[in-house]
C-alpha cells in the first residue's frame, strides 16, 4: 500500500519563475518557521525534512529515516487541481484561466437564466470577509454570492438556510457546464456558511466541482489492473471522480487523520491519496501564520500514528501541491518548491533523491512501485530509493 499525503500549500521556497506570478520571496514553511521564533516538528524532522532546507526551529537529521528531497512545478500555474494532476502525470502549458476583474456577462448571464435569479459581488474577494460583507443581503434576496481569487475559481457561497446545500451544489454543476474553453476553470466551489448577521461562519460541507483530467492520468492507470485508489479529503472532487474506485470526505484535517488510520489496515494493495486542507484554506488564505504553525505541530504529533500503522510494505510519501505563504501581503496561492519525504521498510533511508524537474516524477515513481505502464510524463526514481 502507498499512503500519499497532501500537505496542501506547504511550500519550501520561492521556485525560479515566481516573479512571474508576483511570488518572490515566498517561502511557506521557512517564512511561518521564521515568524514564530522557530517550529518544532521532531517527527517530520526525523524523516528529514530539515535536510531539505532551512527552517528555524528545525534541525538537520544525520541519520534521516526517510528519503527526502524537493519538487518544482513544471506545469504554468500555482492551483490546487494543477498540482495535483502533475503528480498524477499531466503537465499542462497553459495556466488555468483566472478573473482578476471578475467573471463577463457570457458566462454571468446564463448563469443567472439558468438558477432563476440574481447574483451578488462577482469580484475576487476572500471568502470569510465576503459572506459578512453581503451576507445580511443574500439572506435579504436569495441570491448566490459569486466570487473569485488569484486562482482559477468559481466560487459561490449561500447560507445553508437560503439555499441548502443540495441545491448549490446544483447550482454548481450549472456553472461547470457553462464554464467551457476558454473560460475552463480548473474548479466550481460551492462555499456554504451558517450564523447570524455579524457571524456568519463557513461550514464543512464545502464541495469542489473541477474540471475532468484532459488525458489518463496514474489513477485511471492504477484502476484500470484492479488496483484500488481512495481519496480522503478533496482528492475525488479535484480529479472529477476519474480513477477514483472510493472517497471519504472530511470535515478538517483532524478528521482526515482520523479517516487515514481507519483506512490504513484495510487496503493490502493499493493507493491511499489523502489532500489535507486546513494548512491551505484556514491559514494560508488567511494569512493565519500562528494557526498555519499550529496546524502543522499538530500534524507532526499525530504522525507517529500513522508511522505504527505502517505494515511491511508500505510506502509512505509526505509533500504539497504549491505554496501560500501566510506571511506574505498575497492571500493566494505561492509558486514554491515542495517537499517530498518516502518512507518505509522497503524503501532505504538518507537518500537524498534531489530536486526534481517535476511533481509527475513522483506520480511515475508510484507507477513503478505498482508495476503498471509508465506516466507520459515524469522520471521514476524507485531505483535509487528502492530498499534490497
Amino acid at each position: 500500500m502507498v499512503l500519499l499525503i497532501i500537505l496542501d500549500s506547504l511550500g519550501i521556497g520561492e521556485l525560479p519563475d515566481a516573479g512571474e506570478y508576483k511570488d518572490e520571496g515566498s517561502n511557506t514553511l521557512g517564512n511561518i518557521a521564521k515568524a514564530v521564533g522557530g517550529i518544532k516538528l521532531p517527527h517530520l524532522e526525523m524523516l528529514g525534512i530539515g535536510n531539505i532546507g532551512r527552517f528555524e526551529g528545525i534541525k538537520k537529521s544525520k541519520n534521516p529515516i526517510a528519503s527526502f528531497g524537493i519538487m518544482a512545478e513544471a506545469s504554468k500555474g500555482k492551483d490546487t487541481t494543477t498540482g495535483h494532476w502533475e503528480i498524477a502525470g499531466i503537465i499542462l502549458d497553459k495556466a488555468f484561466p483566472t478573473y482578476p476583474k471578475g467573471f463577463p456577462s457570457e458566462i454571468i448571464e446564463p448563469f443567472k437564466k439558468k438558477i432563476g435569479k440574481g447574483i451578488l459581488c462577482n469580484k475576487p474577494a476572500s471568502g470569510t470577509e465576503i459572506i459578512n460583507e453581503l451576507g445580511d443581503e443574500h439572506v435579504k434576496t436569495g441570491s448566490p454570492i459569486i466570487y473569485t481569487s488569484a486562482d482559477s475559481v468559481f466560487q459561490i457561497a449561500a447560507h445553508e438556510d437560503v439555499i441548502p446545500p443540495e441545491n448549490l451544489y446544483e447550482m454548481c454543476r450549472i456553472a461547470r457546464a457553462i464554464l467551457k474553453h476558454p473560460h475552463n476553470v480548473s474548479r466550481v466551489i460551492a462555499r456554504p456558511f451558517v450564523g447570524t448577521s455579524g457571524k456568519f461562519v463557513r461550514t464543512e460541507r464545502r464541495r469542489d466541482f473541477s474540471l475532468l483530467p484532459p488525458e489518463k492520468t496514474l489513477l485511471d492507470i492504477l484502476t484500470d489492473n484492479l488496483i484500488q485508489v481512495l481519496g480522503i479529503g478533496k482528492i475525488d472532487d479535484i480529479f472529477a471522480g476519474k480513477g477514483i474506485t472510493d472517497s471519504i470526505h472530511t470535515k478538517d484535517n483532524a478528521d482526515g487523520i482520523k479517516k487515514i488510520l481507519k483506512a490504513m489496515p484495510k487496503i493490502e494493495k493499493g493507493l491511499i491519496f489523502v489532500n489535507l486542507n486546513d494548512y491551505d484554506s484556514k491559514y494560508g488564505h488567511r494569512n493565519d501564520t500562528q494557526g498555519y504553525a499550529k496546524a502543522l505541530i499538530e500534524f507532526d504529533k499525530e504522525l507517529p500514528k500513522i508511522l505504527d500503522k505502517m505494515k511491511k510494505d508500505d510506502i509512505l510519501i509526505i509533500t504539497a501541491d504549491h505554496g501560500c505563504d501566510p506571511t506574505t501581503p498575497s492571500t493566494d496561492h505561492s509558486r514554491e518548491y515542495v517537499p517530498l519525504l518516502v518512507y518505509g521498510d522497503s524503501v532505504k533511508s538518507g537518500v537524498n533523491i534531489g530536486t526534481r524537474k517535476t511533481f509527475a516524477d513522483l506520480g511515475q515513481t508510484i507507477a513503478e512501485i505498482f508495476k503498471v505502464e509508465r506516466l507520459k510524463a515524469g522520471e521514476s526514481f524507485w531505483r535509487e530509493i528502492k530498499g534490497g
